[in-house]
């Protein structure tokens, strides 16, 4: 403890006595007051005088990220890490967004690591859950939802514009449908929605980069309303794009819809890989291998695993009430990807390009249902608007 030569009255409850000792730590931080009569006053106080020192510094944290962010300072979080293209992060992030207490959360949210244990508890798993009109009704809901917070982001996308600022009106879209933005801590991602540019095949994580003519981007929205996610992702052109860039999304898009029109009761999951496969190739693109659709309903992801590469070997087949992802990343040279420090950002290993589309559907009895639809457009995707 250091000493002082004011005068002051002890800080603990109940106790007016003469105070001439502050408390090292709150020196240190700059905090205001913090005088005791005696070792065993502070002792007595230190469980609640403690979380002045922690409110002291994650206010210091928040000034130091905002005056960061005016100053326009970009430090690179990985000295020495060998990019495999040109896209670089734009770091410091802001802190993570605080969700209003009243909005149910998933089981992960407040998890130290954002460990889900509800999907822990059913990994291994190949049994693929029939839902019941209930839950049916659930996801039908979160999925429009889920598409309305997509086509608000959609409206955001042009040169100048920052990937850190899709995600605050991601944020705001979601809780202000009353829903948990779903990628929010989950294992710990920092983040409300996946801002994915360029060479970056999926997982980005949104930052201070503004966004350049000519950029490709996806964005990947999921929320949680009521007990389900909704799962959904769009690619988009930054102004001017080259006719590559035009080509590889338009083709990526065709992936995703020759894939669902086969969805039916019967089909091998497994049978989606070699759609998508062939008409990728076929246009001189590749198909990502490390990353699949999945089952989606209570469960962020779940069995069925669903692969965008011809001969693999998914487990399964569809039936009615089955309610899954379809989200081929297709790429512009190799399918060969490798991740930043970050563990999350999943990047070409050549640099080159990729895009990607998803919907969130149901299996019907004669076909399937595309929960995450556009509803505009004669249910188009945003860029055809560009083509």
């Amino acid at each position: 403890m250091a000493s002082t030569d004011t005068q002051r009255e002890c800080e603990t409850e109940g106790c007016s006595k003469e105070a001439k000792l502050q408390c090292p730590t709150c020196i240190k931080l700059g905090i205001q007051g913090s005088y005791f009569c005696s070792q065993e006053c502070f002792k007595g106080s230190w469980a609640s005088h403690k979380l002045l020192h922690k409110k002291a510094k994650e206010d210091q944290n928040q000034n130091d990220v905002k005056n960061c962010t005016e100053l326009d300072i970009n430090t690179d979080p990985w000295p020495g890490y060998r990019y495999s293209g040109k896209l670089r992060p734009h770091y410091p992030l802001t802190p993570k967004r605080p969700v209003p207490s009243d909005i149910q959360r998933p089981d992960y949210a407040d998890h130290p690591r954002g460990m889900s244990e509800s999907e822990q508890f059913l990994k291994g798993t190949s049994q693929i859950k029939i839902l019941s009109p209930e839950d049916i009704e659930g996801m039908r809901v979160v999925s429009k939802l889920a598409r309305e917070v997509l086509d608000i982001a959609a409206v955001m996308v042009k040169p100048g514009v920052t990937t850190e600022e899709i995600d605050h009106a991601v944020h705001l879209a979601c809780t202000a449908r009353n829903c948990y933005p779903s990628p929010l801590n989950y294992y710990n991602f920092p983040k409300s929605c996946c801002t994915s540019v360029n060479e970056v095949i999926c997982h980005g994580i949104p930052d201070r980069r503004q966004l350049q003519d000519g950029d490709i981007l996806n964005v990947d929205i999921t929320v949680y309303h009521n007990g389900f996610h909704g799962d959904l992702n769009e690619t988009f052109f930054v102004g001017e794009v080259d006719e590559e860039a035009k080509k590889l999304v338009q083709t990526t898009y065709e992936c995703l819809m020759q894939a669902i029109d086969s969805v039916k009761p019967g089909v091998r999951y497994r049978e989606l890989g070699n759609i998508i496969q062939k008409h990728a190739q076929a246009n001189g693109f590749s198909v990502v291998r490390s990353y699949c659709g999945h089952g989606i309903h209570r469960l962020f992801h779940t069995a069925p695993n669903v692969p965008h590469y011809a001969k693999n070997k998914a487990v399964g087949v569809m039936k009615p009430g089955h309610v899954f992802t379809i989200e081929p990343m297709i790429c512009e040279g190799g399918w060969q990807d490798e991740t930043w420090p970050d563990g999350w950002t999943a990047v070409t290993r050549d640099g080159r390009r990729s895009a990607q589309f998803e919907h969130t559907l149901l299996v019907t009895e004669t076909g399937c249902e595309i929960l995450t639809r556009r509803h505009e457009e004669n249910s188009q995707a945003h860029f055809l608007s560009q083509m």
